[in-house]
């Protein structure tokens, strides 16, 4: 989340950007217990919140030396708490614990470039593939729950000016459904129904819409919505049932990297050519 504190009206009150997500993962997550009670057992939630938040103070800590808002780390623990599956405690530990070493273990040109959720559960995936699994289904497809969790969901998120993201993605994901039934000869709905249950509510509002993993440039925002969604079909076409976390944590590091590139050759150039203004109006040589 942003170090900038902003406002928005809500009523008599006012409500801090920075706490709108926290707030609506809060809200998911408890309409989805009361709803399904996905969580079985509280214990694991607050171990993955637990951890995010200790680790989160205590790397800023002794990074920085300072202390900082938590909110990030809130979500990075929490999403944890959601998405892990195993009966084990450790997993949910190890998971919010790389979520958050990532974020300052792994920079690039000053900022994470993953998702810090997104990191830990892919490298949970590929080191302890069998002892954990994602949440896909568990909470079943119920159209009117999942109905009201995307409106509040897009409300909020076009408040924080990420709505763009989440719609580019969405539509994308809509085509790229048609384009695997045609493909596949599978019907059009089944193709189409992942994107009801709950693991992309978590994915689309918070992952792919997080600002400090995301492009700078509106335009390259709605690139690689598409690209993700575009990969996640080669994913899927592959029988991958975590595709979405798979082609976000290629896409979205990618794309950081190449702007990056292209913003240090845009400064270079610029800089060269200031250089060589200054030249001419002083009446040196080039």
């Amino acid at each position: 989340m942003t170090g900038v504190t902003l406002t928005e009206p809500l009523g008599k009150f006012s409500l801090n950007r920075k706490y709108a997500a926290p707030l609506l993962i809060t809200a998911i997550l408890f309409a989805a217990h009361i709803s399904y009670g996905i969580l079985g057992n509280y214990g694991r939630l607050l171990t993955a919140i637990g951890t995010a938040l200790v680790a989160e103070a205590v790397l800023h800590r002794v990074v920085t030396g300072r202390w900082r808002d938590l909110s990030s780390a809130y979500i990075s623990g929490i999403s944890v708490g959601i998405l892990v599956r195993s009966p084990f405690f450790w997993p949910y530990m190890l998971c919010s614990l790389l979520s958050v070493l990532s974020k300052y273990v792994i920079r690039h040109r000053g900022t994470h470039i993953w998702n810090p959720s997104n990191f830990g559960v892919v490298a949970l995936l590929l080191i302890a593939w069998d002892d954990v699994a994602i949440l896909s289904i568990q909470w079943g497809n119920n159209m009117w729950a999942m109905l009201v969790i995307w409106i509040v969901g897009f409300v909020t998120i076009y408040r924080i000016r990420r709505f763009h993201i989440c719609a580019t993605y969405v539509l994308s994901f809509v085509a790229f459904a048609a384009i695997r039934s045609w493909m596949t000869g599978g019907a059009f709905l089944a193709e189409l129904s992942p994107i009801t249950g709950p693991m992309y509510q978590l994915f689309v509002f918070f992952m792919i819409t997080d600002p400090k993993t995301t492009v700078q440039s509106r335009k390259g925002q709605y690139l690689i919505a598409f690209l993700i969604a575009a990969v996640e079909m080669v994913f899927r076409l592959n029988e991958s049932i975590y595709a979405p976390f798979y082609a976000l944590a290629i896409v979205g590091p990618a794309s950081m990297i190449i702007e990056g590139y292209l913003i240090d050759r845009k400064e270079r150039i610029e800089g060269v050519n200031k250089d060589n203004r200054d030249k001419i109006s002083t009446g040196g040589t080039l």
